[in-house]
């Protein structure tokens, strides 16, 4: 599947067309790269393409599908513009309300632990579930204060992309 990249003012549409653990042959636009992608520990991916080393840092944002990536000399605005948001885009609606009050994963994964039940107090940034996709876990944070109204999994549920998995009020 395809996504348009849109960094800073410039959009690229990006497909995986193969991958073998952590290496990945991408396509960009037309041109086709070999990638050893990796996420380290601390947050950052590190890239290595034909012989040569990047490590990226990606920071979210308030809205959903945006990101600040940091590199060692830049820092670009990034957004991941795929069939949803650009529905969404189409429509004239931002996405956001949706996302606000829920938390869910922009790829098919497996819920690792879920941090919350039903009823709990949560805090913008805490982290309210955790999912393994592609070989490494991340964490997914409540995207305002609130309660947890809903929980639409459980732990070893296997999920699909922007499928809600917690519900916010």
């Amino acid at each position: 599947m395809a996504l348009d990249i849109k960094l800073n003012n410039r959009t690229a549409t990006v497909e995986i067309i193969s991958q073998q653990g952590n290496i990945l042959e991408i396509k960009v636009d037309e041109k086709t790269y070999k990638i050893d992608l990796m996420h380290t520990a601390d947050g950052t991916f590190s890239i290595i393409e034909n012989g040569h080393s990047y490590d990226i840092e990606l920071i979210a944002t308030d809205h959903p599908k945006r990101y600040t990536a940091h590199t060692l000399y830049n820092m670009f605005d990034l957004e991941i513009v795929d069939a949803e948001s650009q529905y969404l885009l189409n429509r004239g609606a931002s996405g956001i309300g949706n996302s606000e009050n829920s938390i869910s994963s922009p790829m098919p994964g497996k819920v690792v632990k879920i941090m919350v039940s039903e009823g709990d107090n949560i805090k913008e940034g805490d982290t309210a579930i955790i999912i393994s996709a592609m070989k490494m876990e991340s964490e997914y944070k409540s995207p305002k204060d609130g309660v947890v109204k809903k929980i639409h999994i459980k732990e070893g549920d296997t999920i699909e992309g922007n499928q809600v998995l917690i519900e916010l009020e």
